[in-house]
């Protein structure tokens, strides 16, 4: 009687380690599916765009943006209008949108802003530096592409840089205003090769109260 109760035992025992490990696996497998979907969701956060709109006195922008910054800011109907935005994007106010919409709403009310929204630039490396040196011209103030390609031949070693490839690089800046190829001007002065329209450019420059009377129409816009 008692060697059978010990077995029934040993048996009991042995059923009961197997669930118990029957139950780590499952928990194990659960924690592993669990953990993947929050990797999984923590990727789609960082490389998914996110897209909104902003109405500015000039018409209807479309902003769109990622965890690592704001990637466009467009005019409708301008050329290059959502260049490299996910085809796959979401509509929502993310907190770089936010802060974008703020800096647009102090721009438009003829202040200068105090900072700078996150920026994550898409573009080609060369396009970069140029958006780089675009940055640093100031409100109210007008360079020129021979200007930006001495710049940036500069920074390279180089003796010279072609201004026609830096108004390439300008010409399909991805972020109007903030990033302000706006302000960039022809060496005769002449208001070329601005994408949103040369309606817009002056605009923002009068707005700015850039020097006017230096610059002027030429008789065929054009967007680089």
């Amino acid at each position: 009687m008692i060697e059978s109760y010990t077995g029934l035992e040993k048996m009991i025992r042995g059923f009961t380690w197997i669930a118990v490990w029957r139950v780590n696996i499952f928990r194990w497998r659960r924690a592993v599916r669990f953990l993947s979907g929050e990797t999984a969701r923590k990727e789609r956060w960082e490389i998914m765009q996110y897209t909104t709109a902003y109405m500015s006195p000039l018409g209807k922008i479309l902003l769109a943006g990622d965890q690592a910054g704001l990637t466009g800011l467009w005019f409708a109907g301008q050329k290059y209008y959502g260049q490299d935005l996910d085809a796959e994007h979401e509509e929502r106010e993310i907190p770089v949108l936010t802060q974008t919409k703020k800096w647009l709403d102090l721009y438009f009310s003829g202040k200068v802003p105090d900072f700078v929204p996150q920026l994550h630039f898409t573009g080609s490396d060369f396009q970069k530096e140029v958006w780089e040196i675009l940055l640093t011209i100031p409100y109210g103030k007008t360079m020129t592409y021979g200007e930006i390609a001495a710049v940036l031949a500069k920074k390279r070693g180089l003796a010279h840089m072609s201004a026609q490839a830096v108004g390439g690089a300008v010409g399909r800046n991805e972020i109007s205003v903030i990033v302000p190829c706006h302000r960039v001007v022809g060496a005769d002065g002449s208001l070329t090769g601005y994408a949103g329209g040369l309606d817009k450019k002056i605009w923002l420059l009068t707005m700015e109260g850039a020097g006017m009377d230096t610059l002027y129409r030429p008789k065929r816009g054009t967007a680089l």
